[in-house]
């Protein structure tokens, strides 16, 4: 009984040691999780529960879920919502889309694929700012775009200043400066494909399109759930170029207004750092929404 007793003892003692060794092997983890993560999320929820007083000092003043109720009589904040969204639902599938055909065509052996890799990922590897201007020059009326349209015969147009087409500008600038990123991704997935399924259904008489549709899609599922999920999340913090687009302002028409936008007028013009603080939580939470649901549903299928 004696011995069991010293042994229990022992044993308990070093399952303590043990964790304690854990904790302080993790504490710099933790200390950099709860310095810039935990910590900035709670003052966010105490910024959004109280109104911030920024000039002549800071002072709060706790309102409760006022600024919360605002979001839903706030008409710029739909507006900015409705944008973020058209922009999520045509960039993300666009981008996951070219991405995967970018890769298929690199995997099947072209001639000077490693050159095409380089030429296809430039534009990820490019300051986004550099990319915006790039794209400005080319939309602007005195620009290349329109310079072309004049040389075939066809009219200008004013790209930047129409309310219907600023948002596609963006839209297709940031489709074919991602998608190569994502394209890298696809490309090593389907380099781990084992090439015994492909020989295996060629004897069973399978062209391309049914390999390419009953193995390679299949078994990409898992990195095609992660490409969307990181593209959803990237797509609607949109921010730099829609702010170099319309000078900070959303415009024209607050047509590239967007969420992260506007969250930033809140702060920096307005100084409303504590209903800017709710439009983030509300950001959050369409975020997760939306990624639990693409979870939900690539599990199920």
């Amino acid at each position: 009984m004696v011995l069991r007793i010293r042994r229990w003892r022992n044993n308990h003692r070093r399952n303590i040691t043990d964790s304690l060794f854990g904790y302080v092997f993790m504490m710099p983890t933790l200390l950099v999780l709860g310095t810039f993560v935990v910590l900035p999320i709670l003052y966010s929820v105490f910024l959004s529960l109280n109104k911030v007083q920024l000039l002549g000092g800071v002072a709060y003043q706790f309102i409760g879920l006022r600024n919360f109720q605002r979001l839903v009589d706030d008409q710029l904040v739909w507006i900015a919502l409705r944008n973020t969204a058209e922009y999520v639902v045509i960039v993300v599938p666009s981008q996951t889309i070219l991405a995967l055909i970018l890769a298929v065509t690199l995997n099947a052996g072209i001639r000077g694929k490693n050159w095409w890799r380089i030429l296809y990922f430039l534009p990820t590897v490019t300051s986004s700012a550099v990319l915006t201007l790039i794209f400005m020059w080319i939309y602007n009326t005195d620009g290349l775009l329109n310079d072309f349209l004049a040389f075939v015969g066809l009219p200008t147009y004013n790209w930047l200043g129409d309310p219907a087409v600023a948002l596609k500008g963006i839209m297709l600038m940031n489709i074919w400066s991602t998608a190569p990123f994502y394209m890298v991704i696809y490309l090593a997935a389907l380099q781990d494909i084992p090439a015994k399924l492909y020989e295996a259904a060629e004897l069973d008489g399978a062209n391309w399109w049914q390999k390419f549709i009953y193995i390679t899609i299949p078994l990409l599922k898992p990195v095609t759930f992660f490409v969307i999920a990181v593209g959803v999340i990237g797509t609607f913090q949109l921010f730099d170029q829609s702010y170099i687009f319309s000078g900070g302002t959303g415009g024209p028409n607050n047509a590239t207004l967007t969420v992260v936008l506007l969250i930033y007028q809140m702060v920096f013009r307005y100084l409303q750092m504590g209903y800017a603080a709710a439009i983030a939580f509300l950001l959050a939470v369409v975020i997760i929404a939306i990624t639990l649901i693409q979870r939900r549903v690539f599990a199920g299928e």
